[in-house]
Parts: structure tokens; C-alpha cells; sequence
């Protein structure tokens, strides 16, 4: 391949890397455990944006203890799940770092 047409490949990814980096702000995902009783929603940054507790386990610190730290884990690995389709999506299918 020639090198000047893989140094404008590897610019057009890094500028789709960018692009998505700035959307990724855009993306919203909520995670519930406890049947729904807290709900952690984080968008595709790793930013937790909303934090929702049922009224019921304020009393009771070990489960919702528990619980949110059950709802953080599965929406920041929904974040690194959809953060990895869309580098997928971004390179074509190639799968050059055997990511699943």
C-alpha cells in the first residue's frame, strides 16, 4: 500500500475518532438493578449524568450500597460495549486488535 494513502487513511480515523469522541457526550444509557429501584444513567463519556434511588432504600445502606454499585458497573460496560461497536462500525468490521 502506498504510504501516502495510508497516512490519509489513518487521518480520516483519527478525525472519525474525534467526531465520534464529541458525540459519544450525546449518548444516554440508563442501567437498573434492584427490579428498577435505583437507576444509574451515564452517557458515552463515562459520565454518570442521573442517579435515581427508590425512596424505600434510603434506610437500608448495605443494599443500596449494593445496588448502585450493580447499576454502575452495567451502565459504564454498556458505555464500553457501545463504545466498542462504534469503533467497529468506524474501521469496517476490521478487527485489527481482536476486540469482542
Amino acid at each position: 500500500m502506498d504510504m501516502s494513502k495510508m497516512a490519509d487513511m489513518m487521518k480520516d480515523l483519527q478525525s472519525k475518532a474525534t467526531e465520534m469522541e464529541e458525540q459519544s457526550k450525546n449518548i444516554s444509557m440508563t442501567a437498573k438493578a434492584g427490579g428498577g429501584m435505583v437507576e444509574v444513567t451515564a452517557n458515552g463519556a463515562n459520565e454518570i449524568t442521573d442517579i435515581s434511588i427508590a425512596d424505600s432504600l434510603l434506610d437500608d445502606k448495605s443494599s443500596l450500597q449494593i445496588l448502585l454499585m450493580s447499576a454502575m458497573n452495567e451502565v459504564l460496560k454498556m458505555v464500553e460495549d457501545n463504545k466498542k461497536s462504534q469503533a467497529m462500525g468506524m474501521m469496517g468490521g476490521i478487527n485489527p486488535f481482536n476486540m469482542k
